[in-house]
């Protein structure tokens, strides 16, 4: 009953955003009539796709295996909030949620300019209801045809009697809330692009389509942001590798738009101040919401290899035609409205802020194009040679450090400079403080630690600092000035600053982030120790400072998780004093494909990392145990099983005089199996096998999540509407009511 309610409303949910799209387009001439049924046709897709989100939740709730999406991506034993997450694990599931979004947005944006922007809404609403009517049909598809995978209520006859699970990799907070982080940053992206082609189509080109959506916009890059930020937090305590970003296809795809969004945020007020760089802007748009489809496509296609993918399926076709039909489409727009675009202001100084906002934009273009030709060289390489080759991190890591570099150090440069121009006099009195903060940076940490034998990471530490200490001053300017104007105290003048001006000042915050985010990358990357070594218990290892011991192993189970864990206990010493004790582990979970003993080892795995972090630095360890020896007990296990099974059926056959179920067996198998799995623990713990650890040390990495969270919470700071602002929009909000009023009489 609930997945036919749920099958039922994703196709009324197609119907709307059908009807949405053609009432857009008929009130486009200006019959208000079409638009308000267009806006109200997208409110009832709202609620009818989040009916289907609860649906399938219930579903996974339930244990309700007769859905394939729950019998594939859950079980009887997956935890109840794992269960409630299990949904964007799919692919069918992962499409449901990026049209729930876009529904959402959507409803968000025609509700605020439901008295504005006549000319441009009904376009808006066209692009947005195609989009949905794209995503929903996509959904649909799945109904005629199986090997897409993408119909989130396909149902099982009969109904299977136990679920796969969830992927034991997905068992981790941060993957509970990374996936939707990352699509909503996606969805969210398409509201400024419909308002940018409805600016386009109408030649209404000044700045009024970017107020309408700025909001959105930088809505879309804190939970890109966010997304990020936790996909790499993942990536360092589970996949037991010891990084946080392998520049693997899918993370480079979630990086792109990222990257030329933070360029459009930034262009966009040159715009709103300067009346210039308006083709750049609706070009910026146009490639961050292609890249964001570009982010989905490559999840959904199997193109390229990623852990992080769903893998071949037929949606990545229809997807790549949407890529290609926003790109050709946007470029022919924009090239038919040059004449309209070029009208603006040119730059009168490259001292001033407006040029260095350029220089930040290109940088960040360049950045993720070098990105985009790494991340598709196998496919450009095969097309141009038939031989498919592919760059690792060594290549990402070489072409973007400069770009970086440059990239933080223009940063400390623009909010320093004025709109328009700047004397020579005044850009070096404002100059002059960072840049000697900068060389007594680079003076120090060249005497007093080894920073000078990477050249690199020594310059990129220099420039972070004049970055910092540029926006540092421009705080400390900007609460001297209300100190004398108001009086009271320095942080009381400052929380006053930044209230009456949230966009700048939050936008400084994040800045400070980010600036800290590259320190600590800068750090990690460089002068990172690691050493892989083979112990067994009572034997030791040096790794840089520390001494590591491995003093004895550990074995548990958990059988609502279906779950044996190996770990181990170590000892870490620094300069003979304990430093830590870390119990990394590796966690092993029994298989949906490969029967008894052996399917436990035959799965997926992941790692429990054991680290002690601190300001300075992480201390991280991972294991892999070398299960070799327990090869033939585990061999034995399974025998054993099998051929007990055998017997019980056999005897409760007799003693019943009928053929016992299938259902009994399985039962038996399922119980012999836990009691071997004891058995195994006891082996392993008796007779512990050599352990291989990885032991990294890894300074300053926890600041690569705090100046993350610092330029998240900058941006929530600039997002956050001013009292004066509020005030405005209020009185705004009253005099469109009174013209509207005075109209009808």
């Amino acid at each position: 009953m609930i997945p036919t309610l749920g099958a039922a409303c994703l196709g009324c949910a197609f119907l709307c955003a059908l009807y949405a799209a053609w009432a857009a387009l008929a009130g486009r001439h200006g019959d208000r009539r079409y638009t308000e049924s267009a806006r109200l046709a997208v409110y009832a897709m709202a609620g009818l796709l989040t009916v289907c989100v609860l649906c399938l939740e219930v579903s996974f709730l339930r244990d309700d295996f007769s859905v394939e999406l729950v019998a594939d991506h859950s079980s009887t034993t997956t935890p109840t909030g794992y269960k409630l997450t299990a949904m964007w694990s799919s692919q069918a599931g992962s499409l449901l949620l990026w049209a729930w979004v876009l529904s959402l947005a959507s409803s968000g944006v025609l509700w605020l300019t439901r008295s504005r922007l006549r000319e441009l809404v009904p376009w808006a609403t066209a692009v947005l209801a195609g989009l949905a009517l794209f995503f929903t049909g996509l959904m649909l598809f799945g109904v005629v045809s199986s090997g897409a995978d993408s119909f989130p209520f396909t149902r099982l006859d009969p109904a299977a009697a136990e679920g796969v699970g969830l992927n034991p990799l997905l068992r981790h907070p941060a993957m509970a809330i990374h996936p939707p982080m990352l699509y909503s940053g996606y969805v969210l992206f398409a509201i400024p692009f419909a308002f940018a082609i409805a600016a386009l189509v109408t030649r209404r080109l000044d700045a009024a389509w970017i107020r309408a959506t700025r909001r959105f916009a930088l809505v879309a890059w804190l939970f890109l942001s966010v997304g990020i930020l936790l996909g790499s937090f993942w990536s360092y305590n589970e996949l037991g590798w010891g990084g946080y970003w392998g520049w693997d296809a899918v993370e480079n795809a979630s990086v792109m738009p990222w990257l030329v969004g933070t360029a459009f945020l930034h262009s966009v007020m040159v715009q709103e101040k300067r009346r210039m760089l308006r083709t750049w802007n609706v070009s910026l748009i146009v490639g961050t919401f292609a890249l964001c489809l570009l982010g989905t496509f490559l999840v959904r296609s199997g193109v390229l290899e990623s852990i992080h993918a769903f893998g071949v399926s037929k949606v990545g076709g229809p997807l790549l035609g949407l890529i290609a039909v926003v790109v050709i489409g946007s470029a022919a727009l924009i090239v038919s409205r040059l004449p309209d675009l070029r009208g603006g202001k040119r730059i009168e100084s490259l001292v001033s802020r407006e040029a260095v906002f350029l220089v930040n934009n290109l940088l960040l273009v360049s950045l993720c194009a070098v990105i985009f030709w790494g991340t598709f060289f196998p496919l450009i390489s095969e097309a141009l040679t038939g031989d498919e080759r592919s760059v690792g991190p060594p290549f990402f890591n070489t072409v973007t450090t400069p770009l970086a570099i440059l990239l933080v150090l223009f940063t400390g440069i623009g909010p320093l400079l004025a709109w328009r121009r700047v004397s020579a006099g005044r850009a070096w009195r404002l100059l002059a403080p960072p840049a000697a903060v900068a060389l007594v940076t680079t003076l120090v940490l060249a005497a007093v630690s080894d920073a000078a034998s990477e050249p690199p990471a020594l310059v990129m530490f220099a420039f972070a600092a004049f970055a910092l200490a540029a926006v540092g001053s421009e705080f400390a300017r900007a609460a001297a000035a209300q100190r004398s104007l108001a009086g009271g105290g320095y942080a009381r003048a400052l929380a006053r600053v930044v209230s009456r001006n949230r966009r700048r000042y939050g936008g400084y915050i994040a800045h400070v982030g980010i600036g800290i985010l590259f320190i600590a990358v800068a750090a990690s990357s460089s002068f990172q120790t690691s050493a892989d070594v083979r112990l067994r218990p009572g034997e030791s290892a040096s790794v840089g400072d520390y001494e590591v011991t491995y003093l004895e192993p550990s074995a548990t189970i958990s059988s609502a998780e279906q779950r044996l864990t190996f770990g181990g206990l170590l000892d870490v010493r620094r300069d003979g004093e304990r430093f830590a004790l870390l119990h990394p582990s590796r966690n092993y979970y029994s298989s949906a494909t490969t029967d008894g003993v052996r399917g436990f080892f035959e799965g997926e795995a992941t790692s429990e990392v054991g680290r002690k972090g601190g300001p300075g630095g992480d201390l991280w360890t991972a294991m892999r145990p070398d299960l070799a020896p327990l090869d033939g007990t585990i061999d034995a296990a399974d025998r054993r099983v099998e051929r007990r099974a055998d017997v019980v059926v056999r005897k409760a056959g007799e003693i019943a005089g009928t053929t016992p179920p299938p259902q009994m067996r399985e039962a038996v198998v399922s119980r012999l199996q836990g009691q071997e799995i004891f058995a195994l623990k006891d082996a392993y713990l008796e007779d512990p096998p050599p352990v291989d650890f990885r032991v990294n040390v890894n300074p300053l990495v926890i600041w690569i999540w705090l100046g993350g969270a610092i330029a998240v919470a900058g941006g929530l700071v600039a997002i956050w509407p001013a009292p004066e602002a509020r005030r405005r929009r209020v009185s705004d909000i009253h005099a469109a009511r009174l013209a509207r009023d005075l109209g009808r009489a």
